[in-house]
């Protein structure tokens, strides 16, 4: 079948790819791909969604964008092997270290976005950084993992949540507004509560935000993952 770009992610350097069938386990609420308003609709039809070599060549390809990379863990780096430059994405913290490239976890997934964040000890080679998801009334969850990843001198990302079929928690609601955001539209940050978060971590040059700001969504606009890809490359040698 014939490959799918992410428009989040076009012009930036990196190609998606999904080497699974079927949704993920899991099953975060409002997740852009299992919301059935994804670019990949129908997913039966479009999964898995791999470049081919040829285009792939001179991008760093990404392992998820819409699955878990430890989700048939095999599978998924048997299908990645013909990308020289790659990297993983997952939520699940289980033998990081036996990835064969960089691997970005995400601290917080599903349910947990408001209960727990993973910390990490001790933290594998190539782990290339950490995400965590924020909202305005997370934020001990967001300062417990800056802090404890900040001492191990990883970096983290901050990924702003947007909702859809999700209510904004009470209270919180000025700190949200209805808007489209790359493809579809979302509750998501304002402006002010954004720059309210980042300047909290102000001074700390391992804090990133998934985004240039609170208006910029594309991944060309970012560079994170570029940026950390490399360094964590250079760091595997050693």
């Amino acid at each position: 079948m014939p490959y799918i770009e992410n428009p989040k992610t076009r012009g930036s350097g990196i190609l998606c790819c999904i080497p699974q069938t079927g949704v993920c386990p899991i099953n975060c609420p409002d997740c852009f791909f299992q919301s059935g308003r994804s670019f990949l609709e129908p997913l039966t039809e479009n999964l898995p969604n791999m470049p081919e070599v040829k285009l792939a060549a001179g991008y760093v390809v990404r392992a998820n964008d819409g699955n878990d990379s430890n989700n048939q863990r095999q599978l998924v780096m048997a299908a990645v092997q013909q990308y020289p430059e790659r990297f993983y994405n997952t939520s699940i913290p289980w033998d990081l270290e036996k990835f064969d490239a960089p691997v970005v976890l995400t601290l917080n997934p599903g349910l947990k976005t408001d209960e727990l964040v993973v910390l990490l000890d001790p933290i594998p080679k190539n782990l290339m950084f950490v995400r965590v998801r924020v909202n305005t009334w997370n934020l001990e969850l967001v300062d417990q993992a800056v802090s404890h990843y900040s001492a191990a001198s990883i970096p983290i990302v901050l990924t702003f949540m947007a909702y859809y079929t999700e209510s904004i928690l009470a209270g919180h609601e000025d700190n949200y507004t209805y808007r489209q955001r790359t493809l579809n539209s979302y509750w998501v940050i304002t402006p002010k509560a954004w720059n309210k978060i980042m300047a909290r971590y102000q001074g700390n040059p391992l804090v990133y935000s998934c985004g240039k700001d609170a208006n910029t969504f594309a991944c060309s606009r970012c560079g994170n993952c570029l940026r950390e890809y490399f360094a964590t490359r250079e760091r595997m040698k050693v």
